[in-house]
């Protein structure tokens, strides 16, 4: 397929990257930039690395920013928004505040431009297999014009509504996934001492009703009980309290965040979210 569009990149962290890489891989007509020039070295052959935003923005018909929170975002932003950007479509896949996207969409409008929000569901490994979920709030139109860039980054696309509600639809499932984490660290914690092994128990959740993708991906560290991140803590947390801002009051909503908080402040906020694990047991990190 022939890409006509030139298409940005902003954001190669470890989610960023591989998917900025699926789309150099498809031959999509690719720049890139990231804060950290070295991240940008593996696209020096076949995409186009930038040294700044401003010269990525000029080139670029689409944009695509992958950035950590509110303040990256808003930082990123800030500069965009001071240049001549009309007729050019952003595309925020970052998990932020619904504020924080509804008025980054108002003032992008008002420069002439185009905004919308498409957070994913997964993490680097389906970034990496091009398998991402995307919950798209914006313009339809919008959606309709980079649907061939996500279905690239991702197995399906999920149409949300106005702008905000693709963040709103991310803030949920990540709500969820705070709880089914927790509860799996708990399970296999309650399991050893019932004498069970981590290997059984994960095996029997994994083969049941209550397997899933997200246990699955998971049961290697648990069972290693090594926690390299995939997803952090730190942004488990910052996601938590995102969806409690947003609303999120329930039964469970103070217990995972006390447990998130508990084990950033005692020196796991870099590791996966799973080291939920060895802070329920009272280790330090390694």
């Amino acid at each position: 397929m022939e890409y006509k569009d030139k298409i940005g990149f902003i954001g190669l962290g470890n989610m960023g990257k591989p998917m900025a890489k699926n789309l150099e891989q498809a031959g999509v007509p690719l720049y890139v930039y990231n804060r950290t020039p070295e991240k940008m070295n593996d696209f020096s052959e076949k995409s186009i690395p930038c040294n700044d935003i401003y010269s990525l923005v000029k080139e670029c018909d689409i944009i695509f920013t992958m950035l950590t929170n509110d303040d990256a975002v808003h930082a990123v932003y800030e500069t965009i928004l001071s240049m001549d950007i009309a007729g050019k479509l952003f595309v925020d896949m970052s998990t932020i505040s619904q504020d924080a996207s509804k008025a980054i969409s108002e003032t992008t409008k008002l420069k002439g431009a185009s905004f919308i929000d498409a957070p994913v569901a997964g993490s680097t490994q389906p970034a990496k297999d091009g398998t991402l979920i995307f919950m798209v709030g914006g313009d339809e139109a919008d959606e309709k014009k980079v649907l061939p860039y996500l279905e690239i980054m991702g197995k399906e696309v999920k149409y949300m509504g106005a702008n905000g509600q693709g963040v709103n639809a991310k803030l949920c499932i990540n709500y969820y996934l705070s709880i089914l984490y927790q509860g799996m660290a708990e399970t296999v914690l309650f399991a050893e001492k019932m004498g069970i092994s981590r290997e059984n128990m994960m095996s029997i959740i994994n083969e049941s009703a209550s397997g899933s993708g997200a246990s699955k991906v998971k049961t290697s560290m648990i069972i290693k009980d090594e926690y390299p991140a995939a997803f952090s803590i730190d942004l488990m947390l910052k996601d938590v309290k995102l969806a409690v801002e947003a609303g999120a009051k329930y039964p469970l909503t103070d217990s995972v965040l006390k447990t998130y908080q508990g084990a950033k402040d005692a020196g796991f906020a870099t590791y996966d979210v799973m080291s939920v694990i060895p802070f329920m047991e009272d280790k330090k990190p390694n």
